[in-house]
């Protein structure tokens, strides 16, 4: 029995006074007992991950904890976690958990992660008015039931590797989902409510039971629906029917991990219209009109998501008016712009690119700060300021949605839909 001390806290945080301390890291220390935190009452992040830890009791005083990562331990129960009502994340990942219910009473959950448990049955999350992202995925789960019923925030959703045979109408509240996972499951026809998510942009629902394209039909009535894997299904084995897929949802970007043809047509014609724009030498006026052409021609063929961002970055261009008439000055600025507009003509087209594990998520303090002076509530604000988001963010770039990302991403790898295997749900 390993038994954490304020000793060995103090030796490592240089923090000044304990009371003061906000966030403390011990993961890997074989701990069982952690009773001593008990008096960091203003402990905001705490990571226990890879520890022997069988309960959660001891952590019951540490009131202020937004954030919490217990990944790989030996924990039974999440009894003490109620006491937590300020938590936004929480990753209990790879446990021994049979039951969830105690999380019913954490009202302010943005992020819950409890993949790789025990657990057989989802507990109500009617009181989680904020939570967008929800992983179960590598439980004996066999039915979602009603636990997602009156959660409309939900964007992010995995019960991959799970015994699921149906979806049924669970999702017909979560209006505002964006990436389904359901992939290795015994899932064998998607239910016509399934057309009332139609945010969603990313769904994997590789290896289950799906035969025909009359099973999927619901799918072509999802208008974003940009990345769609069905490999490992009988459906995806027969190149006909694939075919029909294809056909039958003509926006895709992404089919089972291959980027489709229309999409490397469009990208193409794009870079290549680009190209013509920076290489001719033609006068201001009418370089300003092809420009304008140009961003007509972007909106109308890109995705909803990414024509925004790139005819901006064309519109900014129009907006620099050439200081010199010279044909080599106007050249060497346009040979400045052309890598400039590749680069983002080559990356809006890239959907979800990346992914990371959630041991990686950091809670951001001065974004918590920055959310808490605006007060409102959007699809990336939410009271707190703490959203999941699995999109690799530039460095610099500010969020176009209302309110910042209050978690940080610290590493990425290709998802499923992009070729490599997921780690999104791991």
């Amino acid at each position: 029995m390993t038994r954490l001390s304020l000793e060995q806290i103090s030796l490592e945080n240089q923090d000044g006074e304990l009371d003061q301390v906000s966030s403390i890291h011990l993961s890997y220390r074989a701990l069982s007992d952690v009773s001593c935190l008990s008096k960091f009452q203003n402990l905001e992040r705490l990571d226990l991950s890879y520890n022997c830890l069988t309960s959660l009791e001891d952590l019951s005083s540490c009131v202020s904890l937004k954030w919490l990562s217990v990944v790989e331990n030996k924990l039974l129960t999440l009894k003490g976690v109620e006491s937590l009502s300020k938590l936004m994340v929480l990753n209990v990942g790879k446990n021994k958990l049979q039951k969830m219910d105690e999380i019913c009473a954490l009202a302010d959950l943005r992020a819950l992660i409890l993949n790789d448990n025990s657990i057989s049955t989802i507990c109500k999350l009617d009181q989680m008015k904020h939570l967008n992202t929800l992983v179960l995925s590598r439980n004996p789960i066999h039915d979602i039931g009603k636990s997602l019923m009156r959660i409309t925030t939900i964007k992010k959703l995995s019960l991959s590797y799970c015994k699921l045979q149906t979806i049924g109408s669970a999702l017909v509240s979560c209006v505002d989902l964006r990436e389904a996972r359901f992939a290795h499951n015994e899932i064998t026809i998607l239910p016509d409510e399934l057309a009332k998510n139609s945010k969603l942009q990313t769904l994997d629902i590789g290896n289950n039971l799906l035969e025909n394209v009359s099973d999927i039909e619901v799918l072509s009535q999802l208008p974003n629906l940009k990345n769609l894997n069905l490999l490992g299904n009988p459906i995806a084995e027969k190149e006909r029917l694939a075919k029909k897929v294809r056909n039958m949802i003509p926006h895709l970007c992404v089919f089972n991990a291959k980027p489709t043809e229309s999409s490397e047509n469009r990208k193409h014609s794009i870079k290549e219209s680009l190209h013509r724009r920076n290489t001719a030498d033609v006068e201001p006026g009418k370089r300003k009109r092809a420009n304008a052409a140009m961003i007509s021609t972007v909106k109308e063929h890109t995705t909803p998501d990414y024509s925004d961002r790139t005819a901006a970055v064309l519109e900014k261009l129009t907006e620099k008016k050439s200081k010199s008439t010279s044909v080599l000055s106007a050249h060497k600025t346009s040979d400045k712009r052309s890598k400039k507009v590749t680069k983002e003509s080559v990356e809006f087209d890239e959907i979800d690119d990346s992914e990371v594990p959630f041991e990686d998520l950091v809670f951001s303090s001065k974004a918590t700060e920055r959310d808490k002076a605006r007060e409102k509530l959007g699809d990336t604000q939410l009271s707190g300021g703490v959203v999941v988001d699995h999109i690799k963010k530039k460095k610099g770039k500010k969020n176009e949605e209302p309110g910042m990302l209050a978690i940080q991403l610290l590493s990425s790898k290709h998802e499923v839909g992009l070729g490599g295997s997921s780690t999104w749900d791991s």
